[in-house]
């Protein structure tokens, strides 16, 4: 099979809210890569540039982090309720597997986006000018996503005032509001508590115990008190991501968090799932300089948090562990409630993170003594960087 002509397949590479990476068409895949399996994770592996031992992804259409070495497979659903099936995979930079255990929320801004410039929604739906409303599925973690996408002029606007700390540069607004949010089919409280004790080495949290609100909603997410740990919450990723002792330490927590979770059956078994759950650090309002400079006063936030992905400091934060942010939040008790001021549910919470500040809305009630989320609601932008074909050498992926 040595020196192949390199395969050529249609894609388009997108920014959503603050990540990026290539969306796909289904029927444009080759045939052995439209369903789960090895030769499908090979062929997107390579697209991506994984996995790369000298972590750059030199040789690949990734950005060498978690917000950047991502894909999407989008296709019509067959669904009458939904327009689009959107699954979406993180793809490791230096380890070759791709985990498919949860979803993206930043991309997931951009599958309306897609959905329409390819085709996919009906012409009689888009107006002149307006909005669309793109119902998605999202394959991942089986749960309905409505986003909301302008349009102007007949096509998706893309340009705009709308500011998302974290990006450079304004565009068009894209409301997404994210249905039944509790993550698969289990409590959205996976220990019927809003906050656990985790009992952990004493090499991890000095004294080998630490409180923990473990939850699924958005994605499978452990918060605890930044205090906790050491640390203020206001932090950067070079105060975190250049310390190794640092990061081995927190990853061995996000493990022991994911057994208490029973997302995982032992705590090797974390190394393979790098994706789920995030690791997140809350804590009470206080003045800090964003990474873009930005001052961000303690009056114009609830709370800070920080989270981890793929091992490292997340820039801003996932859209996922934001809906997470805001359902723990609405729900009195929890660490992250706590952070915000605790004692009442919350409608709408403001966090600030690395990068800047965030709203993001929640719905929540009691039914059967336990917490159900109905919806998280939150502002996103997406466009279009790139079209084309995306060239994939042969060697080696089928």
């Amino acid at each position: 099979m040595a020196n192949l002509p390199q395969l050529r397949i249609p894609a388009v590479y997108m920014r959503g809210g603050t990540s990026k990476g290539t969306f796909f068409r289904q029927d444009d895949l080759p045939e052995s890569a439209r369903r789960p399996g090895q030769s499908r994770d090979a062929l997107l592996m390579r697209v991506v540039g994984s996995p790369d031992p000298y972590g750059k992804h030199t040789d690949g259409m990734g950005g060498a982090t978690s917000s950047t070495s991502k894909v999407v497979i989008v296709s019509t659903s067959e669904s009458p309720d939904h327009d689009v099936d959107y699954l979406f995979g993180q793809v490791s930079i230096d380890k070759p597997f791709v985990d498919w255990s949860g979803n993206c929320g930043n991309l997931s801004s951009a599958v309306g986006p897609f959905a329409i410039e390819s085709g996919m929604i009906a012409p009689e739906r888009i107006p002149h000018d307006g909005e669309v409303e793109v119902r998605i599925w999202q394959a991942n973690i089986g749960k309905t996503i409505v986003s909301r996408v302008p349009v102007r002029n007949g096509r998706v606007q893309e340009t705009g005032e709308f500011v998302l700390d974290g990006v450079a540069f304004p565009a068009a607004e894209i409301h997404l509001a994210f249905k039944d949010p509790a993550d698969g089919e289990g409590s959205m409280f996976p220990t019927g508590h809003v906050v656990d004790e985790l009992s952990v080495p004493d090499d991890i949290v000095a004294g080998g115990r630490i409180d923990a609100t473990l939850i699924n909603a958005g994605i499978p997410t452990i918060f605890v008190d930044a205090a906790d740990l050491g640390y203020r919450g206001d932090e950067l990723q070079e105060d975190i991501n250049e310390d190794p002792a640092a990061l081995a330490r927190l990853e061995a927590l996000r493990a022991h968090g994911a057994l208490k979770m029973g997302l995982i059956n032992r705590l090797e078994d974390a190394a393979n799932r790098q994706h789920t759950p995030k690791l997140a650090f809350v804590a009470p309002p206080r003045s800090y300089a964003a990474s873009s400079g930005k001052s961000i006063e303690a009056g114009d936030i609830d709370l800070l948090v920080r989270a981890m992905s793929m091992g490292k400091l997340h820039h801003a934060m996932m859209g996922t562990a934001a809906v997470a942010i805001g359902v723990a939040a609405a729900v009195p008790g929890t660490l992250v409630n706590r952070a915000a001021g605790g004692g009442k549910e919350r409608a709408s919470v403001v966090f600030g993170h690395p990068s800047g500040t965030l709203r993001v809305g929640a719905g929540v009630r009691q039914q059967e003594n336990e917490w159900v989320a109905e919806e998280a609601t939150m502002s996103r932008s997406a466009r279009i960087l790139m079209e084309g074909l995306v060239r994939v050498p042969q060697d080696g992926i089928e």
